[in-house]
């Protein structure tokens, strides 16, 4: 299991992430995406929305930020979530259910940043960004995750968009082992 932040795991960690769902680990990745370096000052990264102000994008992001849950489905994750801080009890059954799952799993957990991404874009307190999150996170289950991009004030999905079964890794290792072995 790997917990980390938006721009350690897609940025920094992004070709360990591709690699890992292509090649269908067994592992679940835990994402907490507050669009951007929060924990450093505030440094944009590979999830700040278009137009998103912060310490190294004064005049705003204008580079194209990842949608995760589309990089995640299409390397290969074989169950793909997304909830807020807000969906804490969905956010912990989608949890409980990619730990329950083979090969490469990823939730990926929308969360406020009061203090750097919040304050730079006016979006007020920790509480003002929960409050936007009930109205603009829209729940669709099995929705095709290229739709899942994240706009500033515009509605976004959250829900569990991937969900299937396919050989992992280490089974399909096993599995040239032993035909080599015995052919």
């Amino acid at each position: 299991m790997v917990f980390s932040g938006d721009g350690d795991l897609f940025a920094i960690g992004g070709n360990h992430f591709i690699h890992a769902a292509r090649r269908n680990i067994d592992m679940t990745v835990i994402c907490v995406n507050n669009f951007n370096y929060g924990m450093t000052g505030g440094q944009l990264g590979p999830t700040t929305p278009l137009g998103a102000r912060l310490t190294t994008a004064p005049y705003g992001n204008f580079e194209h930020p990842f949608n995760l849950v589309y990089l995640a489905a299409s390397a290969g994750a074989t169950y793909v979530a997304r909830w807020t801080t807000l969906h804490a009890r969905r956010l912990e059954r989608a949890m409980v259910e990619a730990m329950s799952r083979k090969g490469f799993t990823f939730v990926e957990v929308i969360s406020p940043c009061p203090t750097n991404y919040g304050r730079r874009n006016r979006l007020g307190e920790g509480l003002d960004e929960m409050r936007y999150y009930a109205e603009h996170a829209v729940i669709r289950h099995g929705a095709d995750p290229k739709e899942a991009d994240i706009v500033p004030g515009k509605d976004f999905l959250v829900g569990k968009f991937v969900d299937v079964e396919k050989p992992t890794y280490l089974e399909m290792y096993h599995a040239k082992v032993a035909e080599l072995r015995d052919g």
